[in-house]
């Protein structure tokens, strides 16, 4: 398949183009928002950064933006189904296709598995169910398990969610987030934000040396916790708080005028949550010790402890609704982007096939699954936001570094919008990125090398020869798109 068929897919595709820059705010919003706010926010904060969290989601909102421009111009001049895979696909080439494509899975899978778990935690708080099978104490995380095997179902099936229930969703994640903003100010207490950023001190004892940063590890310091690299190792992992966002560029194609809707809907709904975020992570710290913060339910068990249960009891249950969606959103995301790569030939063709009655990739989504809940059953949340986070990073490196090339390499190519000041911007946004990432510590980095090493072993053997690009008179589909 010549790498030019690449950029003309979406003018094939026959969308119509019918959503505004509202639709996208409304829509990333209901994406983005979820565990990184849930949860994520009480246990970097207890963890690595105290009161300076706030910080951490002001720098990861940053960065985030940074990788949104990009993802705009390259939506927008690109405008089809497959995201960050499909740019490098037009711009790189293959094998940088496959490495986007591999991270996405990466992220998306282990996305899911986070969300879950914090699904658990907080069915748990509102239900009162035992901790030995729900929450980050469990050894074998049922709850978690269930959910995505429940949902597993209704992704296979095909159920769609309609306009309206996505709407209402977004509302009531909203609503919670802003329950806790307003509800929250009531309980403050100064002393709790004192000192903001807690002095550097030495890791726990029982840390390993492989839990270091990398940044902490390359400069020979000391492995520490808390002060300036606190804050930015928690930027970096809850910078997965973020992630998300780029499923708007899959809307490039159906977007009324791209050129004003696009980035309208990547950065609104980014600003959004951002100042979500930083609201929410301020009012937990102040209300809570950040040492004596609830890793299974942070905001729930914030409001039980200074007696205002029912509150407790709505944010639970507004956490579990919120983050359901965005389960459902992540197992049908991981479908596509296995019958996308399936599709050209860097995955076998089964994968690719859609089930006769549902007309879902329902090989590819059952597979993915399944290996969700073992990550899901097993692996506490925060070993698999950083996972995530470093996925996700990778990739935006990736988009980030495919805008100028894309622009020497097709000068003439439509661009509805550009990205301001490139090259440089784009080179800065990648930097941010590599930095952000190097604050994740040693076993993520060897873990997402270990991910790399088979994702490449696959492509060698497998992907490179069957590819559609290696065949371009091959059909790798045995059955139509959904």
């Amino acid at each position: 398949m010549p790498v030019e068929d690449v950029l003309t897919r979406g003018a094939r595709s026959g969308l119509i183009r019918r959503l505004t820059g509202r639709d996208l705010v409304g829509f990333g919003i209901g994406i983005i928002i979820g565990t990184g706010v849930f949860t994520l926010a009480g246990i970097e904060a207890k963890e690595h950064a105290g009161p300076a969290v706030v910080l951490s989601f002001v720098v990861g909102g940053i960065v985030a933006a940074l990788a949104a421009l990009c993802y705009a111009e390259l939506a927008s001049a690109v405008p089809t189904a497959g995201s960050a895979y499909t740019y490098g696909y037009a711009t790189l080439g293959e094998i940088f296709a496959w490495i986007i494509g591999w991270d996405l899975l990466l992220e998306f899978a282990l996305g899911a598995a986070v969300v879950s778990r914090s699904w658990s935690g907080y069915v748990a708080n509102l239900l009162g169910l035992p901790e030995a099978w729900f929450g980050e104490d469990a050894a074998v995380n049922v709850g978690a398990i269930l959910i995505i095997a429940v949902l597993t179902i209704i992704a296979v099936v095909g159920i769609r969610e309609s306009s309206w229930v996505t709407n209402a969703l977004v509302v009531v994640k909203v609503a919670v987030c802003v329950l806790v903003i307003v509800a929250g100010l009531f309980f403050v207490n100064g002393a709790n934000l004192d000192p903001f950023i807690p002095p550097a001190q030495p890791a726990p004892a029982t840390a390993n040396v492989l839990e270091q940063p990398l940044v902490q590890a390359a400069l020979g310091m000391e492995q520490s916790v808390y002060g300036i690299g606190g804050m930015f190792t928690a930027a970096a992992i809850v910078f997965f708080a973020y992630t998300g966002f780029e499923a708007l560029a899959n809307l490039g194609e159906e977007t009324k005028r791209p050129k004003r809707d696009l980035p309208v809907g990547l950065l609104g709904s980014l600003i959004v949550c951002t100042l979500l975020y930083v609201a929410v992570a301020a009012v937990l710290s102040a209300m809570v010790d950040y040492r004596q913060i609830d890793e299974g339910a942070p905001l729930a068990a914030a409001f039980q402890s200074v007696g205002q249960p029912w509150v407790a009891a709505l944010i639970a249950l507004g956490a579990v609704t919120g983050l359901t969606s965005v389960m459902m959103v992540e197992l049908v995301t991981i479908g596509r982007i296995g019958f996308a790569m399936s599709r050209d030939g860097l995955l076998p063709p089964k994968l690719s096939q859609v089930h006769p009655k549902w007309g879902t990739p329902h090989r590819m989504t059952i597979g993915g699954a399944v290996v969700i809940m073992l990550l899901a059953g097993f692996i506490p949340i925060s070993e698999l936001a950083d996972m995530v986070s470093i996925g996700a990073l990778s990739g935006f490196v990736i988009v980030a570094i495919a805008v100028p090339v894309l622009r020497r390499t097709k000068p003439d190519l439509d661009r509805p919008f550009k990205m301001p000041l490139s090259p440089v911007l784009p080179i800065i946004t990648a930097l941010s990125c590599l930095y952000l990432m190097s604050n994740l510590d040693i076993i993520t980095w060897l873990r997402f090398a270990a991910w790399l090493v088979v994702g490449l072993a696959i492509y060698f053997l497998y992907g490179r020869r069957h590819a559609r690009l290696a065949n371009p008179t091959a059909d790798t589909t045995s059955s139509s798109e959904e």
